[in-house]
């Protein structure tokens, strides 16, 4: 394997940023990433991510090389996924992978990557990136807690009912010629939220052949109906933060095959000697809503923290949703320009007849309707409304008019980010 767009910038004292070019540069950064993290399947996680996965490429591979020892000290990556914005498609580019050797940190090398990545985002077109990352630092770099992640509901063994009689369903592990039916499954449970992943055939390969080695790793479970075959899904991860039994992904299902799978999750539970069951999943998710209903407490999330690299970009490509809600308003048919100040840029969305004409940048140029930038990604992705961010963003203001007009354009929304490696 080798990719001839590579890049190098000198940023002194011997250290030089660069992007990977071959195979073997892959191995180095993989080794480096076991090194930096302590973790053999974080740096298998590397190597397979972009040896194997269809989205990667080398060249999205960023590091920064100690020209004198020759030993690369830091690194990230950008990691390329699709997203659904209702029935848009956005470009996200997670930076990932992020890590620095000791004697190196505090010298501005991750902020040097992170400037990089931005680049490649406004040069590729990315709507947005997206970081799991430790808390505030990357606030630095314009990254904003956005979308849930991790928490979700807790569920004691004692609290699932035990069965009435026989069981009319039945889990067993996934296997490859189940693939087509989780591919249907998962997009019909996508279509319940509001902003998903989007899974192509490539992916789901990835998914099957080349995560059980890293630090991804699941257990994949068929939940069956008698006579009536595969009715549901749920995978269990291999690794994962606490000691409970954490079940990452699933899919929807009816209330009993819930239940028989809660049953089977909680005899695994057991076997594997785990407290308790946490389900990761989206809280309008069957198996979410049936633990609740049996006692299963609420752990709160985490989040995804998000950048916006060019606001006015991201408003074009979900220009149809937004034209999509003003239709369904009474704003139906609005012909206007209107002003989103966002206090160092000022976006003009241009509406002819409930139409965008043009989405453009002014610069400072002001306008009634006020939103600090940070807060603004946080609407735009449905994460918060208005009402929300006004009680923790004073400077959130705008006349009667406008608050009615973004609401309709921009109301809460459901969304949950599955993940493609």
């Amino acid at each position: 394997m080798r990719n001839d767009i590579t890049y190098r910038r000198e940023l002194g004292e011997g250290l030089v940023l660069k992007t990977a070019g071959s195979e073997a540069d892959i191995e180095r950064v993989a080794a480096f990433d076991a090194k930096a993290f302590g973790e053999k399947a974080i740096g298998e996680f590397c190597r397979t991510l972009f040896l194997h996965h269809p989205k990667t490429q080398p060249s999205d591979l960023i590091f920064v090389e100690d020209e004198e020892t020759g030993e690369i000290v830091s690194s990230l990556c950008l990691i390329p996924w699709e997203w659904h914005y209702e029935d848009v498609t956005l470009k996200a580019g997670e930076m990932g992978i992020v890590g620095t050797l000791e004697p190196y940190r505090r010298r501005g090398l991750i902020r040097a990557q992170a400037e990089y990545h931005r680049e490649l985002l406004l040069d590729r077109g990315f709507d947005l990136s997206q970081i799991q990352g430790i808390p505030y630092f990357y606030r630095q770099f314009g990254y904003e807690y956005t979308l849930p992640l991790e928490g979700g509901y807790s569920i004691e063994m004692h609290q699932i009912p035990e069965p009435d009689g026989d069981e009319d369903f039945k889990c067993r592990p996934e296997t490859a010629a189940d693939l087509s039916a989780l591919k249907r499954l998962y997009d019909e449970a996508s279509r319940n939220l509001a902003i998903h992943t989007s899974r192509d055939d490539a992916i789901w390969r990835y998914l099957s052949e080349h995560s059980s080695a890293t630090i991804t790793a699941y257990t994949g479970w068929v939940v069956e109906d008698a006579g009536k075959g595969i009715t549901g899904y749920f995978r269990i991860q291999k690794y994962g933060f606490g000691r409970s039994l954490n079940v990452y992904e699933a899919s929807e299902m009816s209330y009993e095959a819930a239940l028989a799978a809660l049953r089977y999750m909680g005899r695994l539970a057991v076997e594997r000697e785990k407290p308790n069951i946490r389900l990761i999943l989206p809280a309008n998710c069957v198996l979410t809503q049936v633990a609740r209903h049996h006692g299963a407490h609420d752990l709160g999330t985490y989040a995804w923290q998000i950048h916006i690299p060019d606001v006015a970009r991201i408003l074009r490509t979900i220009g149809p949703v937004l034209e999509r809600r003003l239709a369904e308003s009474p704003f139906a048919g609005l012909t206007e320009e209107v002003r989103i100040n966002l206090y160092r840029d000022t976006i003009a969305l241009h509406f002819n007849n409930g139409k965008i004409n043009k989405v453009e940048s002014l610069g400072a140029a002001g306008g009634p309707i006020r939103i600090p930038p940070r807060a603004f990604v946080l609407l735009i992705l449905g994460y918060r409304n208005r009402e929300e961010l006004r009680e923790s963003w004073p400077d959130l203001g705008m006349p009667p008019k406008y608050a009615y007009l973004i609401d309709v354009l921009f109301p809460k929304m459901t969304p949950h980010i599955y993940a493609i490696y």
